[in-house]
């Protein structure tokens, strides 16, 4: 393995940009990897629970250090749940990845579906402790705000 690299990873997404375009282009995640430090950001995605793609990558390139990984635009979950994760899907996610610190993302900016725009963070924070994790191992950073990863 190179020194240095990044690599591009699967997701469960569509696309579209025009009436004839359907998934002619594909989204996509990607892990980033030095001889010190993986990080790997999920991109908009859906989970599939009978295979998980988040397993594999988790086996093959992770544990991660730290992972960005979606918690909103979720509802209803009939007509989201192939291209969006629920909060319990991103920290399900997070487990699969093995990340040692995940962040949230894709969430509160703008109303893309029908939860509350500030639902995701108190969801995600009950699904973590549903699993049984450390509160601080899957984190929600407020707009412009900084913080200390260590």
């Amino acid at each position: 393995m190179l020194s240095n690299s990044i690599g591009g990873k699967s997701i469960i997404f569509w696309s579209r940009r025009s009436a004839f375009d359907l998934n002619k282009s594909l989204w996509g995640s990607f892990a980033v990897l030095d001889a010190t430090h993986k990080f790997y950001f999920a991109a908009d995605t859906g989970y599939t629970h009978n295979i998980s793609i988040f397993r594999h990558i988790g086996k093959k390139y992770g544990p991660f250090d730290l992972s960005a990984i979606p918690i909103g635009a979720y509802e209803p979950r009939w007509m989201m749940e192939a291209q969006h994760v629920s909060p319990d899907e991103a920290v399900q996610i997070h487990i699969d990845v093995r990340s040692k610190k995940s962040i949230g993302i894709h969430w509160g900016t703008w109303a893309l579906a029908n939860e509350y725009f500030m639902e995701p963070p108190k969801k995600l924070a009950h699904a973590v402790q549903s699993k049984l994790l450390n509160s601080s191992s899957f984190i929600v950073v407020k707009h412009g705000e900084v913080f200390d990863l260590l």
